[in-house]
């Protein structure tokens, strides 16, 4: 019994000690876990380090001019680290020593809250050792320059506990123009995560010139998983290479604005103009308009490269097959009757308005833009063999995608050319611009080349790539076909062209025209998409050259027309648009272009030059140029001789007062008024001569500078 108790009471002992200590480990589990727990997690964190990527600024896109077309500015996003050694040694001495004088400072700039409800805020962070508190995001530079003076954040990463974060922002000065042209740089997270670019355009074709190399830097996580930057252990990145453009920012305006003017009063769904310098292929604008659904008009697709049923303006191609192909010459008679129809082999072709006269030479036939007239023709040369005429367009560059420097270029459609399979009645309707669909650009290149005398050039966008200022690569016109066409189908061509302006459909639109134009319009009764022959919806174009004697510019407008328009043919509705384009740009181009003079003058005594001092300084030791430096820590400069010396000086920059900005190039000047909260409006190409608000002047957020490049 005795023994049986003894047991019973060890058994006893055992199962208490058990419960006792099994409670000591859930208590001590619980203290690590709930009292504990912030720190050893911060801890486990501190001990996570990786690599990782420092995305490289990106290039910027200029015009041939000199105009800023898209840049980056950087913004700043500013966070907090609670737990930084500045902060919390002594018992949080520096915190408490600059709390209250950086609150005020805070609220005195911002002024979105008060002292009390930052510091209270901050505070409250503090008492939570709060490892990344989002103080502000999306700083612009100036906003950050000042910041960084802060009482606290002026002490330093490591005593302040202040982290810095720089994202970047893509700009387009001049706002809507060319902006499918020039494209979009945008990033999206797609469904794995994982962040794609989403860019059109230039920015796309140029992605990975525009990007750059980027860097690397080791982070170390702290609590929550946030990655802080280790200092001394980064790779800078190497920015992006910046392109120079065909573009003229000058005529992109000029055919933005005819174009948008002509949208407007007809109130068509859309339209695209395009401008070629004929002996490069430059193209020097593309201006491209759509409706939107409250009635304005925006850069919402490049209708450039929009491939439709071209119309009438197809029936060069036409007129260049039979000519080069000896089945017709220019003043060959052709009977086109006067019902405005007529059957042409296996179909009936009707005109869009009765000819003149029912018998016209093949000359006529175009100027009149007969589709009678110009499908007799065609089924003349090709009715028995209609690859032949597949044949020509191949040769025209009609039936393969443009070869613009631009990526995502769709590719013609043409109907089958076998004859069993309707070749016959497809070739006799592609003569007069239906059953093929090509490109405005395409249409314009083929114009091109006979205002050129058969030389056909390549459309390119691009003049150069440009690395830290210095050339990195050029790009020339490039020659698709030295002669694509014999010398007398190029002067019966012109001859033809002239003759729609003189005598035939473009007469009205061209009257009292201050100099000679040559050209081709062209209607097309629409049905693609959701848009049926009843809607009444046409594509109306012009495209044409001038000035006749010495082509300097081709043009192409293309308007597609709102259902059961009053006015809806080309010689309506796009040529007047073409008129105005070629009247301002003969008058800004052509009729007041003389030789530019020089003159050889001694180095200056007064040479000046302003911008940001790190580039300043990297200029001067790339050319290893000896220079004096005064600026100390400011990030704007300027350059000044003494005694042929060049000496760096600092530029004061307050946002309540206009600094001096004469001297600098427009980026910089966009780069640093745009931060201070003003806009820009520049005119010409250089640097900075003359700038509307005086240095010294006092400032209002929002004021407009105009600024004069010399």
């Amino acid at each position: 019994m005795e023994v049986k108790r003894d047991i019973l009471w060890r058994v006893y002992l055992s199962f208490i000690g058990i419960v006792v200590l099994s409670l000591l480990v859930l208590g001590r589990a619980f203290y690590i876990q709930q009292v504990q727990g912030s720190y050893w997690r911060s801890m486990s964190d501190s001990l996570h380090q990786r690599i990782e990527e420092i995305d490289a600024g990106r290039g910027t896109i200029y015009s041939e001019d000199g105009q800023m077309l898209s840049t980056s500015l950087p913004t700043f996003d500013i966070y907090i680290d609670f737990m930084a050694d500045g902060l919390r040694e002594k018992n949080g001495k520096r915190f408490k020593e600059n709390i209250d004088s950086f609150s005020k400072a805070l609220a005195n700039y911002f002024h979105d809250k008060t002292a009390a409800a930052y510091k209270t805020e901050l505070q409250t962070a503090y008492k939570k050792k709060d490892r990344y508190y989002p103080l502000k995001k999306k700083l612009q530079f100036e906003d950050y320059k000042i910041f960084r003076e802060f009482p606290l954040a002026r002490q330093g990463r490591n005593k302040s506990g202040v982290i810095v974060e720089e994202n970047s922002k893509r700009l387009m000065p001049y706002q809507t123009l060319a902006t499918r042209t020039i494209g979009l740089s945008r990033e999206y997270v797609a469904s794995n995560g994982k962040a794609k670019k989403q860019n059109v355009g230039l920015e796309k074709s140029y992605d990975s010139l525009l990007t750059g190399q980027k860097g690397q830097r080791l982070v170390r996580f702290i609590a929550g998983g946030v990655p802080v930057p280790v200092d001394g252990y980064q790779v800078e990145p190497e920015n992006g290479k910046d392109i120079i453009t065909t573009l003229d920012v000058n005529i992109q305006d000029i055919a933005s604005t005819a174009l948008m003017k002509k949208m407007i009063e007809s109130e068509s769904q859309y339209g695209t103009a395009i401008v070629m310098e004929t002996k490069t292929g430059k193209i020097k604008a593309i201006a491209n308009l759509g409706r939107q659904k409250d009635g304005s008009y925006f850069e919402d697709d490049n209708y450039a490269l929009r491939v439709t049923e071209p119309g009438s303006t197809i029936k060069l191609a036409t007129l260049l097959s039979v000519l080069e192909s000896g089945s017709s010459k220019l003043d060959d008679i052709v009977e086109v009757g006067s019902a405005g129809q007529m059957v042409v082999g296996p179909r009936n072709v009707n005109d869009a308005e009765r000819a003149p006269k029912p018998v016209l030479t093949v000359e006529e036939c175009f100027a009149h833009s007969s589709n009678v007239g110009m499908s007799k023709v065609a089924y003349k040369a090709f009715g028995n063999d209609p690859k032949k005429f597949k044949e020509w367009l191949h040769k025209f560059y009609l039936d393969v995608r443009s070869p613009i420097d631009l990526t995502d270029v769709p590719r013609p459609q043409l109907a089958s050319f076998e004859k069993n399979a309707g070749g016959t009645m497809n070739m006799i309707t592609m003569s007069f611009g239906y059953a093929i669909q090509i490109s405005p650009l395409h249409t314009l290149t083929l114009y091109n080349a006979i205002a050129n005398g058969g030389k056909m050039m390549k459309p390119y966008l691009v003049n150069r790539v440009v690395r830290d200022g210095i050339p990195y690569r050029e790009f020339q016109p490039t020659v698709l076909e030295e002669n694509f066409c014999k010398p007398s189908t190029v002067k019966a061509a012109k001859s033809s062209m002239e003759m729609v302006i003189t005598e035939g459909t473009g007469k009205p639109a061209f009257k009292d025209m201050p100099f000679p134009v040559a050209g081709k319009t062209g209607t097309a009764h629409v049905a693609d998409g959701n848009i049926k022959y009843g809607d009444m919806v046409y594509q109306a174009s012009f495209v044409g050259y001038f000035p006749t004697n010495d082509p300097v510019y081709t043009c192409i407008v293309v308007v597609r027309t709102k259902p059961h328009a009053a006015l809806h043919y080309g010689g309506q509705i796009a040529a007047p648009v073409f008129r105005e384009i070629a009247i301002k740009l003969y008058a800004m181009y052509i009729e007041q272009k003389t030789g530019p003079t020089y003159q050889v003058t001694k180095d200056s005594l007064n040479y000046f030059y302003s911008g940001k001092s790190s580039d300043i300084k990297n200029v001067f030791k790339t050319l290893t140029v000896g220079y004096s430096d005064s600026v100390g820590r400011s990030d704007w400069g300027n350059v000044i001789a003494d005694n042929y010396q060049p000496v760096l000086k600092e530029i004061n920059v307050s946002k309540a007062v206009m600094p001096n900005i004469k001297g600098m190039g427009l980026k910089d000047v966009i780069y640093l008024l745009e931060n201070m909260g003003l806009k820009v409006k520049a005119n010409g190409q250089g640097k900075v001569m003359v700038q509307s608000i005086q240095a010294g002047s006092a400032l209002t957020k929002g004021m407009t500078v105009y600024v004069e490049l010399g």
